[in-house]
């Protein structure tokens, strides 16, 4: 394992954008340790616009969340041991099944207690187990590489002495709508759409919110998928503004792609949202960022906080906690986090945690971010 010899390496993420994103500081030192090795990325179609531009990968292969047998036959033709190394970065059967035919040299992350038996050991020559409360996935991710560092014993090693900071890499800058342009620099980026509805943040929230934004004549720009679900969750805040408050809204929700996305937050004054993909992007480009967490533990999936010098940023609860530009706020229950889906555990299920995190909590951690938080724009 400890040879530095790899010529091709493949990154295997199939999972949705925000596990794309976090497989970038693991992308950067795979090219660190390998320089003239090519590094390429198979993952989700719909999710690989988030490395648009990664200038450590040389290809990104999509496939869809569902392949039909032809889909499947297609990729792994075109991967068939064609690299040296495969490393896997999410558990799943299919993605084994692709570092299986992909390269003789696999490594991986197992599910907790599974990591010494099973098919799946049997495949990888190294795997590093899962810990969804104490450990961040970033450094899980960077842990895979733990055989292949010089002078490296212990896991903990690598993240200590090498790198001194961790980064996580947004898509390239480009140009922006020129509905957004000249207001981007001025404007608070809001984000009130989750891909599951146990991590909302109540409606009226993101009213009273954007009501307050108003009258500190900081314009609103609102961003979300190009999913019914966004749209009609956005819809309903803005139809419930005041008309004053309206006007200083410019609803986004389906008309970015995520390098626009991402340019606009690097020009953003700031950014408040939940607990999606779109808040770690918020933390890859710098913005002082304001993340509203329920059940999910800051521990094991916080955004990201760029040039962090360690293996883990936040502590499991707390009720504010930041570090550099990046403040996660959590509800006052005694049960946060869960890591379940909400309190009935299901995807469209209530969380208390977030339904009980007040808006008062929320405006007094963007007055500190805003007084904290140095001029911006490119």
């Amino acid at each position: 394992m400890k040879q530095h010899s790899f010529k091709r390496i493949l990154i295997i993420a199939t999972r949705q954008i925000g596990d794309t994103l976090i497989t970038t500081p693991l992308i950067q030192r795979a090219k660190e340790i390998w320089p003239e090795a090519q590094i390429d990325f198979l993952g989700f179609a719909h999710a690989k616009d988030i490395l648009h531009g990664n200038p450590y990968l040389h290809q990104i292969i999509g496939t869809s969340q569902k392949p039909t047998l032809q889909e499947y036959l297609k990729i792994l033709q075109k991967i068939f041991f064609q690299y040296d190394l495969a490393i896997i970065t999410q558990p799943s059967d299919r993605s084994y099944i692709y570092g299986l035919f992909a390269a003789p040299t696999r490594v991986g992350v197992a599910h907790p207690g599974k990591e010494d038996h099973g098919w799946k050991k049997w495949l990888t020559q190294y795997q590093v187990p899962i810990d969804y409360f104490q450990q961040h996935v970033i450094t899980e991710k960077l842990r895979l590489l733990t055989p292949f560092q010089k002078n490296t014993n212990k896991p903990t090693d690598f993240l200590k002495n090498s790198p001194p900071e961790v980064f996580v890499t947004p898509p390239i800058s480009v140009h922006l709508p020129i509905e957004i342009a000249d207001i981007s620099k001025d404007a608070l980026v809001i984000h009130p759409t989750p891909l599951n509805a146990y991590k909302r943040w109540p409606t009226a929230n993101w009213t009273g919110l954007i009501e307050h934004l108003s009258r500190l004549e900081i314009p609103v720009i609102i961003s979300g998928a190009n999913t019914l679900s966004d749209q009609e969750l956005n819809t309903e805040i803005i139809a419930s503004l005041s008309e004053s408050a309206a006007q200083t809204v410019t609803n986004m929700t389906g008309k970015l792609t995520l390098s626009e996305l991402g340019t606009l937050l690097k020009h953003a004054k700031a950014y408040i949202g939940v607990d999606t993909a779109i808040t770690h992007l918020a933390a890859a480009c710098n913005t002082p960022t304001i993340a509203l967490f329920g059940p999910t533990p800051p521990s094991n999936f916080g955004p990201w906080p760029n040039g962090f010098r360690g293996d883990q940023p936040y502590l499991i609860r707390a009720s504010s906690q930041t570090q550099h530009h990046v403040t996660i706020l959590q509800g006052p229950q005694a049960c946060v986090p869960c890591r379940k889906a909400g309190c009935d555990d299901h995807a469209n299920s209530p969380s208390a945690c977030l339904n009980e995190l007040s808006l008062e909590r929320v405006l007094a951690a963007l007055d500190t971010t805003l007084q904290n938080s140095p001029k911006r724009g490119i």
